[in-house]
């Protein structure tokens, strides 16, 4: 059918009214059977519930080479610097968001694990982190790559309804095992852009109740908190292995601080999100 002129939106009305009409399709011009479509079911969900966000650890050159190799991969890879094409920043798509890509290995977020089945993966360049004498030194990310994150991060939020719980860093996924995107990620500046969780601040000072915020809490009572967030906390874990619990929270919420302690401003802050953002999983 050809529409022109004035008769476009009468046609474009038609076409949709008679794809509505349609309760039967074919899958191919071809194929020995038809599907009956008119009765959906209910019980049905998007497969992709969650956002995850990584760094390289090298770089784009040496990322691209290993992410798009046999053992490795991810959804999209953002240079530090996005080339422009036609005026517009270019990120590198490196697998369909409908295919499952390697990137979050063992995992686990609000009960379910294997997140590479459930999640859309985004490698940004960034050198990760060096060793020095007082520790980790991270590095940051330059504007022009967070602001292309962002522009893409929100058409897939809202392209499959991720909740904002869901938009995590692979050091929130797998604590024991990475760092990423590490504390010099800006999570608050995407939150305030809509995408992913921040928590209130005034929540969390009515939540300290006028405690010190290095005021030491209960780590179990703590911990239990940071695992009706989300966090993967199990039986027989030793202590580093709850710090570290603690310290990726804290890499993603309490940025000035990520030391793993178990004090009363990360409990407030754990307090506020739970608040702010109740649980939706089914």
């Amino acid at each position: 059918m050809r529409c022109s002129g004035l008769k476009a939106g009468f046609c474009a009305a038609l076409l949709l009214m008679l794809a509505g009409c349609q309760s039967v399709s074919q899958p191919a011009e071809n194929a020995p059977f038809r599907l009956e479509t008119t009765r959906q079911a209910q019980g049905a969900d998007q497969r992709i519930r969650f956002l995850v966000i990584h760094y390289t650890a090298e770089d784009f050159h040496n990322a691209l080479n290993t992410l798009t190799d046999e053992h490795v991969s991810a959804h999209y890879l953002i240079p530090a610097k996005p080339p422009l094409e036609q005026g517009k920043p270019v990120a590198w798509q490196l697998v369909p968001e409908e295919m499952r890509a390697w990137h979050a290995g063992a995992s686990g977020w609000r009960g379910r694990t294997n997140l590479n089945d459930t999640s859309v993966g985004i490698e940004l360049e960034n050198q990760g982190y060096s060793v020095h004498l007082l520790g980790k030194k991270f590095y940051p990310f330059p504007p022009a790559q967070i602001d292309l994150l962002a522009d893409l991060s929100k058409e897939i939020v809202a392209r499959y309804q991720i909740e904002p719980r869901n938009v995590i860093g692979h050091s929130d996924v797998a604590p024991q095992r990475k760092d990423d995107p590490g504390p010099l990620f800006p999570w608050q500046q995407l939150a305030e852009r809509g995408i992913g969780a921040w928590p209130d601040a005034a929540r969390v000072q009515a939540n300290l109740a006028g405690r010190s915020p290095q005021q030491p809490v209960s780590q179990a009572s703590l911990l239990t908190l940071l695992n009706q967030y989300g966090y993967t906390v199990t039986e027989g874990m030793t202590p580093e292995q709850q710090r570290r619990v603690i310290a990726a929270f804290q890499m993603h919420f309490r940025q000035s601080d990520y030391r793993g302690n178990a004090d009363a401003q990360t409990e407030a802050i754990v307090q506020a999100l739970l608040q702010q953002f109740p649980d939706r999983e089914s």
